[in-house]
């Protein structure tokens, strides 16, 4: 991520009141625009149109399809996610710039072909969807995988404005052509929904090959088993597959759920609270990015480079000691904020409920998810140090763990009864954090002789 580290300290470094809001504003966009500008969209259709233009089923159908399209396209491009990020970073330090787009078509490629035979395979056996709507899914389901991948590039482009902006307009058309287009239900909003990923995606594309001219045109060095590290494969499957296990859970088991349309199922328990709570992430993301892709991303770059130009060892546990620093600064800030945000939420849990005219008996299992929530950007921000460390594998059983773990216990809870809802994901991410903790802590301890002892030849 040095692309946005960069453009967040040239903003830091003008010392002024707007240049902190602008550099806060610009990580926020960053880290958290593309999902907080698609929930508002699916929302703003949702909310306005339920009733007036399109039937309640068909809203419910629309927004349920979309919510599995989000988790399977986010649970396949998580294999590649994490590989195709360290890959590219290794082409723009060893300044072969030229390969990055032959290879993210390359991996655009496989994720496609990934997507497509899993997104056939589950479409053929569903029959009560109509063929041309099962081609519309297909479609989004494929756009969508490609996008996250795409997405990858943000911190490469120094355009975030525009990028933001494309996807402010994109959504608001979305919204602006389920109003106004002839109403052709579940088959006129999935199209338009695929419409307007396609938009996004193909804008995107353009940005990222004009940004990075390539030499050729497809490339499969991503997967060289010499210039790659396939446990960031297994990195990003896990982790997203742990976000959305708990939703799973409760999704197909019928205690907590309901079937809307064929065997896909969603949970009017579960869904909204866990759907208002991711949106109280926003300020948590736009402090772990701005610490951690400025100060503590400075700090182990100084570090590493010490190691690499052969600085003395004093001055390498000097700068290691700064690294330690930088990395519990910014883990107390993330948290802090966090902190900050989930007392406010808690307080005003009720009202916001009242505003949005939901019924109060999901109060307390909102107050569950938004702990559960604001842990796991604590987790994240763990793992983001786990991978500038280039402990791989402490990080892929991290997310293993997060993965059953959360699995696990949303089964146990849902057991125990609704008293209980919400607390496996919470607890999940609270066991995720502690262990994560304990591993970074041992990992510094021992980070010299893991740098020079433990490096191949």
């Amino acid at each position: 991520m040095a692309g946005i580290g960069f453009e967040l300290r040239k903003i830091l470094d003008k010392n002024t009141l707007f240049s902190l809001l602008e550099a806060y504003g610009l990580a926020g966009v960053i880290s958290s625009g593309p999902w907080v500008l698609s929930i508002f969209a699916l929302l703003a259709i949702g909310f306005l149109s339920v009733g007036w233009i399109f039937p309640t089923q068909v809203i419910e159908q629309f927004l349920l399809l979309v919510t599995y399209l989000m988790a399977a396209s986010l649970i396949i491009s998580g294999l590649f996610q994490l590989l195709l990020t360290r890959f590219i970073s290794d082409l723009i330090f060893a300044k072969q710039e030229s390969e990055i787009v032959p290879n993210l078509l390359g991996t655009m490629i496989l994720t496609s072909v990934i997507a497509g035979l899993i997104g056939g395979a589950i479409l053929v056996f569903v029959t009560e969807i109509e063929p041309v709507v099962k081609v519309v899914l297909f479609t989004a389901l494929v756009l969508m995988c490609n996008l996250w991948l795409i997405l990858v590039f943000l911190s490469g482009m120094k355009e975030y404005y525009r990028i933001f902006i494309t996807m402010a307009v994109c959504y608001g058309l979305m919204v602006f052509l389920s109003y106004f287009l002839p109403s052709n239900g579940l088959l006129g909003l999935t199209l338009v929904f695929t419409f307007c990923q396609a938009l996004i995606t193909f804008t995107f594309l353009f940005f990222v090959i004009r940004d990075f001219p390539a030499k050729r045109l497809i490339s499969f060095d991503f997967l060289d088993p010499s210039k790659v590290f396939y446990s960031l494969l297994f990195c990003g499957f896990f982790y997203n597959l742990g976000v959305w296990a708990d939703k799973f859970v409760f999704w197909f088991r019928d205690e907590t759920s309901h079937r809307v349309i064929d065997f896909f199922r969603a949970s009017y328990i579960y869904d909204l609270p866990i759907f208002i709570s991711y949106l109280a992430i926003v300020p948590g993301m736009a402090v772990f990015m701005l610490r951690m892709e400025t100060d503590f991303a400075d700090a182990c770059l100084k570090f590493y480079q010490a190691v690499r130009e052969g600085g003395t060892l004093q001055s390498i546990y000097f700068l290691k000691d700064k690294m330690v620093l930088a990395c519990r600064q910014s883990i107390y800030a993330v948290f802090k904020v966090q902190g900050m945000t989930l007392a406010l939420l808690l307080i005003w849990a009720e009202d916001i409920l009242r505003l949005l005219e939901i019924d109060l008996a999901y109060l307390h299992l909102l107050y569950v998810d938004l702990v559960g929530v604001s842990l796991q950007v604590l987790v994240m921000s763990i793992l983001n140090v786990m991978y500038y460390l280039d402990k791989r594998y402490s990080a892929l059983a991290l997310t293993v763990f997060m993965a059953l773990g959360n699995f696990y216990l949303s089964q146990v809870t849902i057991d125990f009864g609704p008293v209980f809802y919400g607390y496996g994901f919470a607890v999940t991410m609270l066991l995720t954090t502690l262990i994560g903790l304990i591993a970074l802590n041992k990992q510094f301890a021992t980070l010299e002789y893991q740098t020079f002892m433990l490096q191949r030849p």
